[in-house]
């Protein structure tokens, strides 16, 4: 079994920076499991909206980000430590959300693919982006 838990929000004024943070974690000896090679994905859900996928990185290490966030935010991963990352640059005021990181253990996502589509997925962790 797989447990992801997010990090690193809280509140910004606009054009601030921030860095989430995604730790995954396995409670079984016998789950195999390949961090580097899983499809991972960072979500973000205002109220009153649907939750909206934000940027993703397959199993080969591709990145694709949606339109809204191109250019200001930056996922990568660091293997050795089993944790995702949002950077986040330039932060808006409609930035404000709850994030979500995702991942799809066992199997593969293509693309930037809704929410529903991965099988696990952490808490959320709160940003709020003030103007």
């Amino acid at each position: 079994q797989v447990q992801l838990a997010e990090s690193g929000g809280g509140s910004v004024q606009a054009g601030g920076s921030l860095r989430l943070s995604c730790i995954a974690s396995t409670y079984s000896d016998t789950t195999e499991f390949n961090f580097g090679r899983t499809s991972m994905g960072w979500f973000r859900q205002a109220p009153g909206t649907k939750r909206e996928a934000v940027a993703g990185v397959d199993n080969d290490g591709v990145t694709l980000y949606a339109d809204s966030v191109k250019g200001r935010f930056t996922i990568s991963k660091d293997i050795d430590k089993n944790t995702l990352y949002l950077q986040m640059d330039n932060l808006k005021p409609e930035d404000t959300a709850m994030y979500y990181c995702a991942a799809h253990v066992g199997g593969r996502i293509y693309g930037l693919a809704p929410f529903i589509a991965y099988n696990t997925a952490g808490q959320g962790t709160q940003v709020t982006v003030s103007s």
